[in-house]
């Protein structure tokens, strides 16, 4: 895979031979295919995958290689968790306090800063904290081409949802996954037929 991690995604857009995949559409795809993972892992022959290593974005986009046709593969996948709600077994990701915005609130460390924090006190969460962070995923796909803000307009609403407090409140990596398709059709009709913005 001669394009690398995620990572160096911006990079590869602007060199001159990739610059015609450098578009909002190209990039709502890439997004898609990283939803789709998340879509895979959760719903895995195993159970209920949570992405662990995912603390930060550049750690997320260190996971993915950018293949030549550019779509995106899954490289290094090492800490993959099991929930089982039936079973009632929840998930932790590592035994170290985690910080920071790109985190799930639920990952964070609930009792204060007057408590130190002690890894047997931290209550375990679900796959959900997957799709918190899927907004600023998608946000570094999208980037900042032409059409790329229309774009984050049409998917401003499922992305408030994956921001939502409540873990149960959040969608579904399959509902996030047909929101995109469903403005993807949308976008690429307009495009199509220009005139048909005002008639919506």
């Amino acid at each position: 895979h001669p394009l690398g991690s995620l990572r160096g995604l911006n990079e590869t857009l602007h060199i001159p031979k990739y610059k015609g995949m450098n578009t909002w559409h190209r990039r709502l795809m890439l997004a898609m295919d990283y939803v789709g993972v998340i879509r895979y892992l959760h719903s895995s022959p195993l159970g209920t995958l949570v992405m662990c290593d995912s603390n930060d974005l550049d750690k997320v986009l260190s996971q993915y290689l950018l293949t030549s046709d550019f779509h995106i593969l899954v490289n290094d996948l090492d800490a993959l968790p099991l929930v089982n709600r039936s079973a009632g077994r929840l998930v932790k990701c590592g035994h170290r306090e985690l910080q920071g915005e790109f985190v799930a609130p639920e990952q964070h460390w609930p009792y204060g800063e007057e408590m130190p924090f002690e890894d047997d006190l931290m209550p375990p969460y679900d796959e959900k904290t997957d799709i918190w962070k899927i907004p600023d995923v998608s946000n570094f796909f999208l980037g900042h081409v032409e059409g790329s803000d229309v774009v984050r307009l049409h998917l401003f609403d499922i992305h408030a949802a994956c921001k939502r407090k409540d873990p149960a409140e959040r969608p579904s990596a399959q509902e996030v996954l047909d929101t995109y398709r469903k403005v993807l059709t949308l976008l690429i009709r307009e495009a199509a037929m220009p005139g048909t913005r005002e008639m919506l």
